[in-house]
């Protein structure tokens, strides 16, 4: 039976589609570095806590899960007819495509690329009068309209995709933040827009051979970190894929057994849940179990909302072991502790609780953070995620 697996594995990577991503620095990293850190921070919190809360169920208008302050990771797609390129953040915690246009003057809109609809043969606005809409995000919101065009991602062509013209943008995304737009690849029911997700229809319409993506995330080079569609690569991890099913099929979200630290559970005590997050470098989750966290590890708390470690220290700090599936998945000190550019001899935890702490949530945001250490594969034909260590 294990030479079967491995046979469909090598089949699937025989197939799939590779789209190479970048690592650029975060906004936090840009805000901080110009001194404009805390006055962010005091006008967009970014708490997506209010659609984790135990009252998921409730018909309340969702947002995007991600928090895209920390985001490190882009990638280049095109729209239109001749193509204009746009770097978009995929994001597994959204399922909306959207992108800035000529029509947003916000200052937003004005250092980042700007889609012009004049200049696509492709383009068009679907049947019925203009739809505007409010796309909400816990690091802003989007205005915009619904629109169709011919989308490339790699070597994929998807014509007619619907995706949103912003007109209006929060500050936000503004100058510092290192994208245009977002390309979200989480469920469809975590669409706000209306319309077909983009990797729904890249599989409907037959473009990839296995209902499946994958991430690969590099930690310290800034390429090789890799999207790819419709097959898995197995050269990018070691051991075997380790499958745990998807507990509710709006994002990626999974059961999670507990968090230990030397054996001994600090975290999730009677179970939880995690979503992984690929539009997050950072790990979030509920307050006072961050704050243990961070005591573990000696990380002191600063006016910025950030928590410093001397790093000096740093090699002498314990993994932060997730247990998902009956399975340990460590996460080392180099991976959660990252050097801050700007003050000697310092380091940050990378450890993040929801701002709003009124909230009773159980669930973790796993980002980078958790995914540089573990290649991913979002299984959509079996709702199910795999994850292996990374290489």
């Amino acid at each position: 039976m294990k030479w079967l697996v491995v046979l469909g594995l090598v089949a699937l990577s025989e197939c799939l589609v590779r789209v190479p991503l970048m690592k650029v620095k975060s906004m936090r990293e840009n805000l901080q570095e110009n001194g404009m850190l805390k006055e962010y921070l005091e006008k967009y919190p970014n708490s997506p806590v209010k659609f984790l809360s135990n009252d998921q169920n409730k018909k309340v208008t969702y947002e995007s899960l991600s928090n895209y302050l920390d985001m490190v990771y882009v990638g280049l797609i095109t729209i239109g007819t001749p193509p204009q390129t746009f770097k978009v953040v995929f994001d597994t915690g959204s399922a909306d495509l959207w992108v800035p246009s000529v029509f947003c003057k916000t200052p937003s809109c004005d250092t980042h690329q700007r889609f012009n609809p004049w200049r696509s043969s492709t383009f068009k606005l679907p049947p019925g009068p203009v739809r505007p809409l409010k796309l909400r995000y816990g690091s802003g919101d989007i205005l915009g309209v619904v629109a169709q065009d011919t989308l490339k991602i790699g070597n994929l062509e998807d014509v007619d995709q619907t995706f949103v013209l912003s007109t209006w943008e929060d500050q936000a995304f503004g100058a510092f933040a290192p994208f245009d737009g977002i390309l979200g690849l989480g469920y469809p029911d975590a669409v706000q827009a209306g319309g077909t997700p983009v990797f729904d229809n890249i599989w409907k319409k037959g473009l990839i051979t296995a209902n499946l993506f994958a991430f690969y995330f590099t930690s310290e080079r800034k390429t090789g970190s890799m999207l790819m569609l419709g097959g898995v690569n197995d050269s990018y991890y070691s051991g075997e894929l380790r499958w745990v099913p998807v507990t509710k099929q709006r994002y990626w979200q999974v059961a999670l057994d507990s968090i230990t630290v030397n054996g001994i559970v600090i975290a999730c005590h009677d179970g939880c849940q995690a979503i992984l997050d690929t539009g997050s470098s950072v790990v979030n989750g509920p307050y006072e179990d961050v704050l243990n966290i961070q005591n573990i590890i000696h990380a002191q708390h600063t006016f910025t909302d950030m928590y410093i470690i001397d790093c000096t220290n740093t090699t002498h700090l314990p993994d932060v072991v997730f247990v998902i599936g009956g399975i340990n998945y460590p996460v080392p000190a180099r991976s959660y502790i990252r050097k801050d550019e700007d003050a000697f001899d310092t380091c940050l935890s990378t450890f993040r609780s929801f701002p709003d702490n009124t909230f009773n949530s159980k669930t973790w945001i796993l980002g980078d953070v958790f995914l540089r250490v573990y290649f991913s594969v979002y299984d959509r034909a079996n709702n199910r995620v795999g994850l292996a260590p990374a290489i």
